[in-house]
């Protein structure tokens, strides 16, 4: 039975981080004391500091010697009954995309910063050490796959726009410029491939603005590629206009067809950039504006049909000159529905100057018949070869990663041989550390404050996205731990960390790659709100 005091414990543990998100939303949803370029910068520092070093205080304290095999394992086959019951769906009905969103809802929560401190608080400071092992997991293995599955759905993206029907089964290799940091499709990609004498295609994926000084776009309009340094980062601030719903030839707006990933340029001005919240955990470079983005319309429109160089596979290898053919470029903004934009309103329709928001973007190749049917893939080893690269790349660019590996490492090392940090790196990393928390807190109000809106997604899509975490998810890892054999208060915390709010860094794939952000935002933020009681409700019922 669940005494007041214990009630007061685990309310003095939670109150003051929903203390320091609240007083976040209020400095700039109602006090105006933040800009969103302030907040920038107290986002970049949690990134980049607060958050990898609170990872790394916990995981480098951690026994590793004297992890709790049942509760992972527990967890590991929850995620795994998910996976395995979510992918047969996926094939049965071809719909990956939610597969990828179904499996974040469900089985990714926010451990590191609501789990250690409210399971502490519930059931003693042994579940600390339970919650560091499942931090560990899923930095490790779990995000990584995430990643993964992220860079797949890109790749193939990829391929079936650029290389259509039984084309992709001849390639053989791929090679990636070292300027290239994912697939996410949100950076103009250009690809390029040759055909040696026995049909095998060869391609290479480059950034069209900062690795072909030959392309028309520079030469036409006299400019000197700069590489920007904006690799995976969607660059937001109050100036940034909407993207329109379609480009077409036909409005004088650019379309790279088949060489390049189909991308458009628009009339804009410069401005000023701020990252937006949600980067708080994932590190991008300082904003460096590329001199690509920023085109005059009577420039841009003067070169509309200038053909590209570009390599063919039926040339052999040999490099001419080919137009660019129609392509069809759709950028939807969540929530706004298919009727959202006419084809000649402005940029200020779609988003106010204010909001801060998503960009979900497809790309669809027009062809005679519309999609393109009977899609073949390269070799699996390729395909994997190609994801492994760009998941590889992706990850040396978190400070997640490296506080993860070099607190496990750590931890390892400190622990097999009895011998402690030195004092002098101890406290230094401590009081950063201890910032930590509350500052991933102070960001996730400031996230939620610069949101049009605290449920994205719609009322519908919230409450099953609720449920899905907040019911399907416990129960999931309850018949998970009772079949390896957990009881007692290891079955309890099981099940309220399975009830924990969506975690922050699915949500950023989510957003980096363009798929259902919305709903990963909702999950966020709403389910921050909810959980408090929620959690709650399961701590009495199972003191009961």
């Amino acid at each position: 039975m669940i005494s007041a005091s214990d009630f007061y414990k685990v309310m003095c543990a939670m109150v003051p981080l929903y203390f320091a998100m609240l007083v976040a939303y209020g400095s700039v949803k109602w006090w105006k004391i933040f800009t969103p370029e302030q907040c920038a910068g107290i986002n970049r520092f949690v990134a980049v500091f607060a958050v990898p070093v609170l990872s790394f205080h916990f995981i480098s304290q951690n026994n590793p010697y004297e992890m709790d095999t049942k509760f992972i394992l527990a967890d590991t086959l929850s995620k795994m009954f998910v996976l395995v019951l979510l992918s047969i769906w996926a094939v049965c009905t071809g719909k990956f995309d939610w597969m990828i969103t179904l499996f974040s809802v469900s089985t990714l929560p926010n451990t590191l910063v609501m789990g250690i401190p409210l399971l502490k608080a519930m059931y003693g400071d042994f579940t600390q050490s339970l919650m560091v092992q499942l931090v560990v997991l899923q930095c490790i293995i779990w995000y990584t796959f995430l990643l993964f599955l992220f860079e797949y759905r890109g790749a193939t993206m990829l391929i079936r726009s650029q290389f259509p029907g039984s084309i992709a089964a001849s390639i053989t290799k791929f090679e990636i410029d070292n300027d290239v940091i994912s697939l996410d499709g949100r950076g103009p990609l250009c690809t390029e491939s040759e055909m040696d004498v026995n049909g095998r295609i060869h391609v290479r994926i480059r950034r069209s603005t900062s690795s072909a000084p030959e392309s028309a776009l520079s030469s036409s309009l006299g400019l000197t590629p700069r590489a920007s340094n904006l690799s995976n980062a969607e660059i937001f601030s109050v100036n940034t206009p909407a993207p329109l719903h379609e480009f077409h030839h036909a409005n004088g707006d650019i379309a790279f067809g088949h060489g390049d990933l189909g991308f458009g340029y628009h009339a804009t001005s410069p401005r000023l950039s701020g990252y937006a919240s949600s980067d708080a955990y994932s590190l991008q470079p300082t904003p460096r504006a590329s001199n690509f983005n920023e085109m005059d319309t009577v420039t841009a429109t003067a070169i509309v049909n200038t053909p590209m160089w570009i390599r063919s596979p039926a040339a052999a290898g040999k490099v001419h000159r080919q137009p660019s053919p129609t392509t069809k470029i759709v950028w939807d903004s969540p929530g706004k529905g298919q009727g959202g934009l006419g084809e000649g309103q402005g940029h200020k329709d779609a988003l106010g100057e204010n909001d801060l928001s998503f960009r979900d973007c497809s790309i669809v190749e027009v062809g005679p018949h519309g999609a393109a049917k009977d899609q073949e893939m390269p070799n699996a080893f390729v395909m994997l070869r190609l994801i492994l690269i760009m998941v590889g790349r992706k990850l040396l660019r978190n400070p997640n990663t490296y506080s993860s590996v070099l607190g496990l490492l750590w931890s390892l090392i400190s622990f097999k041989w009895n011998f402690g940090m030195p004092s002098l790196v101890k406290y230094s990393i401590k009081i950063i550390s201890d910032a930590g928390l509350g500052m991933a807190m102070f960001s996730l109000g400031l996230f939620m404050a610069l949101q049009p809106r605290i449920i994205a997604c719609g009322t519908k899509m919230a409450a099953v996205g609720m449920v899905i975490r907040f019911v399907c998810g416990p129960l999931i890892m309850s018949a998970a731990s009772i079949a390896v054999g957990l009881r007692g208060i290891r079955l309890h915390a099981a099940i309220v960390q399975a009830a924990l709010p969506q975690g922050i860094v699915p949500f950023v794939f989510a957003r980096e790659y363009g798929l259902h952000p919305d709903i990963l935002s909702t999950g966020v933020i709403f389910g921050m709100l909810v959980s408090l009681p929620v959690t709650l409700l399961y701590y009495i019922v199972l003191g009961l």
